[in-house]
Order: C-alpha cells, then structure tokens, then sequence
C-alpha cells in the first residue's frame, strides 16, 4: 500500500500546489517552524502514513513525532504529534496532511461506533466499495483501524453476484456454476431478496449470501434455514437505531455504505509555537 500513498500523495499535492506556493515564498528560505497537532474532539486517529508523505514529499527535512497510533482513541484537545521543520515545505505541506487526516479518522470514528455497539454479538461491520475515488484502501484500512472488517477491495478479489447479474445470467444456479468455473477459488456470493431465493443459493453451494433489505424476522429465519452451512451478510437501510436488533439475530455480517459516503471529517489544527 505505500506506493499507493505516495502517489495519491503527490497527486493531492499537485492539485494543491500546481506551479508553487505564491505564499510561502513570501517567507524567508532558512526560517524554522515548531508546530503542534491538536484535534479538537474525541476520536479514533487514522491517516499518520498520509500526513507524514505529505510533509516528506514538500521537504525532507521537517520531522514528525507521534504520540499516538492509527487505531488509538484521542481525546479532545489532546496534542498527538509535534512537527518541525523549515517553514516553507511545512506552511504548504499542512493543509493536505490534514485533509488525509481527517477523512481517514473521520472513517475510523465512525466504524468505531458501529462496532462497539454489537461488540456482545458475533456479528461484524463490513465497508462496501462506496469509496471516495482513489481513496478506498486508505478507507478501507481506516475501518480496520476502527474496528470493521473489509468486503472485497473491488470486483477482481470476490464474486458478488447481484440482481444484475442475475438477470443476464438466466439463474443463480447458472451464475454460481459459472462462477465455479471460472475461479474457483474466490469467495462466492449471492444478493437474496427473499428466502425462495436464500434456499435456491444454499442448493447452488455459495459461500455467503447477501440478505437485501430483508426485515428483521426474516433474517431470524434465514439464520435457522441456513444453521451456518453459509454465511449470512445483512444489508440496507442500516443504520445506528436498527444495528443491534439486526447484529441480534444471528446473521455473520453486517455491511453499511455510510462508514465510507457518510463520514464526518474529523476536526485537527496545527498550532505554531
């Protein structure tokens, strides 16, 4: 993942500097710089890989030095790092590494909610790919970090075969048996929206099937017809006010697009001493 860093790096970089910072040539060359990293509001950090290649690639020279990890709890108004450095490369460094910061910790917060409300059940969160564009494995180790798990990074690593896919396919059967053929060794899944359905993957042989906007009683019942020959994952209109109920019921995962598309960026400042 670390040349993907750099470069999402240098192209946030050069969206924001293009031809030079007109502005931080108005401060001398040898001037030095001592700043803090304040945020301002309880929070689980994510993003120090991001905000260190920011400051690295505008100078080599500042230093970072951390007083937190990538998936520890901050508190607000907590300093969790001091940087340095000349002040030119840190001035125009500080609003990227921000802005990387931010977003990731925003997504990490965010699954840290979700998962410690069914931290009593078996269940786990799941992202999905409704990512920011050029950012999903930032995102999707931000919900690591915050303590989800990963579906498939994107549609080479898993089969998931939806109604779609279904409609061009004739049947999940032909689907399934045709995805068998073609890898098989990818995790397999199918998108049910009913229990006629749910029976017809389970004879078809998938991994994991995917109950779409299925109610509350009707994932109870796929929990029994199942008995764990595959794995159950609920999705749909999930949210902070049915989560439990849904984690309760038995079914394996539980996969939420917000965690990703409906983050709230998380608010740092770098303060100058």
């Amino acid at each position: 993942m670390y040349q993907q860093i750099v470069n999402q790096v240098a192209n946030a970089l050069d969206e924001d500097v293009g031809s030079g910072d007109i502005s931080a040539q108005l401060i001398d060359a040898s001037t030095q710089l001592q700043t803090e990293l304040l945020v301002r509001e309880d929070a689980v950090l994510c993003g120090i890989e991001w905000f260190d290649e920011v400051f690295r690639q505008c100078d080599a020279a500042i230093r970072t030095q951390w007083h937190a990890r990538d998936g520890d709890s901050i508190s607000a108004n907590s300093v969790i790092c001091e940087v340095s450095g000349p002040a030119r490369g840190l001035l125009t460094a500080e609003r990227s590494a921000l802005n990387f910061l931010q977003t990731l910790s925003g997504t990490a917060t965010l699954t840290r909610t979700y998962a410690e409300l069914i931290r009593h059940t078996d269940c786990r969160i799941l992202d999905t790919r409704k990512t920011i564009p050029q950012l999903r494995l930032g995102q999707k180790y931000a919900v690591l970090c915050g303590g989800g798990s990963n579906h498939r990074i994107g549609l080479f690593d898993a089969f998931l075969i939806k109604e779609n896919h279904l409609a061009a396919s004739g049947s999940i059967a032909q689907a399934v048996s045709r995805a068998r053929q073609l890898q098989p060794d990818k995790l397999l899944e199918v998108e049910v929206e009913n229990i006629d359905q749910l029976q017809q993957a389970l004879a078809a042989g998938v991994d994991r099937a995917l109950l779409d906007n299925f109610t509350v009683d009707e994932m109870r019942r796929a929990v029994e017809l199942t008995d764990g020959r595959i794995e159950l994952e609920a999705s749909g209109n999930v949210d902070q006010d049915n989560l439990v109920e849904i984690a309760e019921t038995g079914v394996d995962f539980i996969s939420i697009g917000a965690l990703t598309k409906h983050l709230r960026a998380i608010d740092f400042s770098l303060r100058y001493r």
